[in-house]
């Protein structure tokens, strides 16, 4: 994870599988606490985050008044509302008002995830060549 180093030290992983996002964090010495669909008081540990990573598969799981004031949220979802449009994890009108920082879905992690997949593309396509 690149500039990790700046990250607040309590973080949230509300995820299905957050084995990879909380390891990252763990890296950059964040303590983290990981929630999923079953876990108890779901919305007072996110109040507690600084940083959240929310990857629940629920569309707008995460309501804005769990937010922390000034915390980070990274929104992983992506899910159809009831109205069939795209839709992160997150409440993103109602979260956007307590966080410091808040990826839109679509077009918040989505093009961070293209953007290795089509460099190991391009690297697996000039190992062929060699």
């Amino acid at each position: 994870m690149s500039g990790t180093r700046n990250l607040p030290r309590r973080s949230t992983c509300a995820s299905s599988a957050s084995r990879i996002s909380s390891l990252e964090l763990l890296m950059a010495r964040c303590t983290v606490t990981v929630c999923h669909s079953a876990t108890r008081d779901v919305p007072g540990i996110v109040r507690t985050a600084d940083t959240l990573v929310a990857a629940m598969g629920k569309a707008q799981f995460v309501q804005g008044d769990w937010i922390k004031p000034g915390a980070i949220v990274i929104d992983v979802g992506m899910n159809r509302s009831a109205e069939g449009r795209l839709c992160g994890d997150v409440d993103f009108a109602a979260a956007k008002e307590r966080a410091r920082w808040i990826t839109p879905v679509p077009g918040g992690v989505g093009p961070m995830t293209i953007a290795p997949l089509l460099a190991n593309t391009l690297r697996a396509a000039e190992l062929q060549d060699e």
